[in-house]
């Protein structure tokens, strides 16, 4: 199964399990957003992991399909499934602790940066490729994760960051080697499960409430620019380039 879950001890935990690199299809994006709001409807469920198995955390929307998928379907369901698993991870009606190895990129951003809180492996490295896809988005993710000039140069260049300077900024909780990281995510989720799962879920809500900025309007709002750049025929030729392993040739381009 490409999303596995369990639950133990009033703790849910799910694992995206998706050869070779966890890159999710369309499906999988709204499979994962289905479970994580289930699990956290779930009375009996105290706190929610997110975590994926194999090479990495997560690396975003999977290309391939869209650059097989006849038209615009594949792009828009993608964007549709992303905002729906972002929005889940951010809504869940529990504390989400993202269990996050090796890189998260794109897409794993989105769902990084709406967790609650970020336990990373040593040396796990995050970060934006977007612009060299030809995209924009989930800049409103990594926002939250590193300061605002920090993000600009990320987004631009497309380089990313490691788990122990987001630490220095206080944005990933815990850096541990990555042979203890499911341990480390399933102690601080008991520690959260053993207090009032009343009063869990009402701090919940009320963090949501505080935040700043509306992310799931923030969100939506760079895909707005993922579509006009798909509609400008640039971001085709920055997908395929990724397909065949080549640097994209986009020419003089007219503004």
């Amino acid at each position: 199964m490409p999303i596995q879950r369990r639950v133990l001890e009033g703790i849910a935990e799910v694992v995206v399990d998706l050869p070779p690199v966890n890159a999710l299809k369309v499906d999988d994006w709204f499979s994962l957003a289905d479970q994580i709001t289930e699990l956290g409807r779930d009375p009996e469920i105290r706190a929610l992991i997110l975590a994926a198995a194999g090479r990495g955390f997560n690396a975003g929307v999977d290309i391939k399909e869209m650059q097989t998928t006849p038209g615009f379907r594949a792009l828009l369901n993608a964007n549709r499934g992303c905002y729906a698993a972002f929005k889940a991870v951010y809504e869940c009606e529990v504390p989400v602790i993202a269990a996050v190895h090796n890189y998260c990129l794109g897409g794993g951003m989105g769902l990084v940066g709406n967790a609650d809180i970020i336990i990373a492996g040593e040396g796990t490295e995050f970060g934006l490729p977007e612009v060299d896809r030809g995209a924009l988005g989930a800049a409103t993710h990594l926002a939250r994760l590193v300061p605002a000039h920090k993000l600009r140069a990320m987004v631009y260049t497309a380089t990313t960051v490691t788990a122990e300077e987001l630490k220095s900024y206080g944005s990933v909780y815990q850096v541990v080697p990555e042979d203890e990281l499911m341990g480390a995510a399933w102690e601080l989720a008991r520690e959260i499960a053993e207090k009032s799962p009343k009063v869990i879920r009402a701090a919940k809500q009320c963090l949501n409430g505080i935040d700043p900025v509306d992310v799931n309007r923030s969100y939506r709002f760079e895909q707005g620019f993922t579509f006009e750049l798909n509609l400008d025929g640039v971001a085709d030729e920055a997908r395929q380039a990724f397909v065949e392993g080549r640097h994209a040739e986009f020419g003089d381009e007219d503004g």
